[in-house]
Parts: C-alpha cells; sequence; structure tokens
C-alpha cells in the first residue's frame, strides 16, 4: 500500500472514530417506474457506535438517538413503494426496519446471511480509540485496508468475494428480471461494497466511504 493511499484510509479512518455516521455527502438516489428500484441503507446508530467498539457480529443495540435516526429515516421511506426486504440477520438491522416496516406493514421480509458483517475476530468487543493509541498504524490498517484481516478475523476482500458481491450478481439477475422494489437494511461495511458494486466505485474509494446514519441510496436496475 502506497503512502498516499495510507494517508487516506488513515484521515477516513479517524473521521470515522470521531463521528460514526457523519458523513456529510448525499447518498446517490436514483429511482425508475420503469425499471426495479434498490434502496440501502444502515443500521443507525447502537451502543457500539457510541462506544467505539469493533462490533462485527456482536448484537449490539441501538442507542435512544439510533431509535431516532430510525423513525426519521422510516418518514423518509413511508411514501416508497417497496416490495422486499432484505436485512443482515443482525438485532441492529432489525431494531432500524422495525419503525419502517410500520410504514409498508404487508411488505415481505428475508433475512439474507450473505449480509452478515465482517467477523473482527479477536479485536470484537475491544476499543477501537485504545487500538488506535497502542498501535496506530495496525489499527488503520485492520479497520480500513482491504486484504489486512485482524487477527482471526475476515479482510474486506473475504467480505467482498465470499458474501457481499455474489449477493450483489444475484440480485441484480432478479432485479433485472421482475420489475420490483427492494430496500436493503445492511451494516456499515457491508453497505460500502455494495455502493462498490452498484456505484462501480474503486477500492480505494469504497475504503474511505462513511456512511451516515439517518439517509438511504438508491439505484435502478436494468437488465443486462
Amino acid at each position: 500500500m502506497s503512502q498516499i493511499d495510507f494517508e487516506k484510509i488513515k484521515k477516513a479512518a479517524i473521521a470515522s472514530l470521531e463521528r460514526p455516521g457523519g458523513q456529510k455527502k448525499s447518498l446517490p438516489k436514483k429511482e425508475s417506474n420503469k425499471f426495479s428500484t434498490l434502496y440501502v441503507f444502515r443500521h443507525s446508530e447502537t451502543y457500539d457506535n457510541e462506544r467505539r467498539i469493533f462490533s462485527g457480529r456482536r448484537q449490539s443495540r441501538l442507542t435512544k438517538e439510533g431509535i431516532k435516526q430510525a423513525k426519521l429515516l422510516a418518514r423518509k421511506l413511508k411514501n416508497k413503494k417497496i416490495d422486499l426486504f432484505i436485512i443482515s440477520p443482525l438485532v441492529r438491522c432489525s431494531q432500524t426496519l422495525g419503525p419502517i416496516k410500520k410504514y409498508h406493514p404487508r411488505v415481505k421480509l428475508k433475512v439474507e446471511k450473505l449480509l452478515l458483517e465482517r467477523d473482527y475476530g479477536r479485536l470484537t468487543g475491544k476499543s477501537k480509540t485504545k487500538l488506535m493509541r497502542e498501535n496506530f498504524k495496525k489499527a488503520v490498517l485492520y479497520r480500513r485496508s482491504y486484504e489486512v484481516a485482524p487477527p482471526g478475523g475476515e479482510s474486506i476482500k473475504q467480505v467482498q468475494q465470499k458474501r457481499v458481491f455474489p449477493f450483489c450478481k444475484k440480485l441484480e439477475k432478479e432485479l433485472g428480471q421482475e420489475k420490483i422494489k427492494v430496500a436493503i437494511c445492511c451494516t456499515n461495511n457491508t453497505m460500502r461494497l455494495i455502493r462498490m458494486y452498484f456505484e462501480k466505485l474503486s477500492i480505494e474509494e469504497m475504503l474511505t466511504l462513511e456512511n451516515p446514519f439517518r439517509d438511504f441510496a438508491a439505484y435502478v436496475v436494468k437488465k443486462h
């Protein structure tokens, strides 16, 4: 990894630590009545987010602020036509979807294991802030590099190749064959990779993304 690459992911790692979900840039929103539309959003703030903990597959629940964020997101999505919800099998995603589903009570829900968050291995439950103080470079690489996996955990590359891109390819094919509206609630790393797939981002662009709370991305999916 070049010095320029490291500087960019270092900046992203620090910003995410200072303000999780604090991205101010608006997410892409392309919708269509003629073709399928995919909506994607991350879960709202959890106690692990608030405490700067490596969460991964821990079942961290939403904070009071996170519940407010989910309700705000629900209002943004309440008038959208949605035919199917797909969520990661983590409680923070089902909690985030709760207020949204109240506006869409008859919409089917699918729990998708391929959307399971990255495994942080032995870092799971540990403090990001503490690791950044103790070994800054390793902490940045564990959190934001593409190929470096945390001890006993998964790299972003492994998550991409084993789960998220195969899921995206299958979903894209299905949406291209049938005009439907699908909404996905997932975790931050998973959403980075979904955005990489549908926005055709570079690895570097994906690694430096910080997906905001309270907002969603939307993509038009056409038949190939």
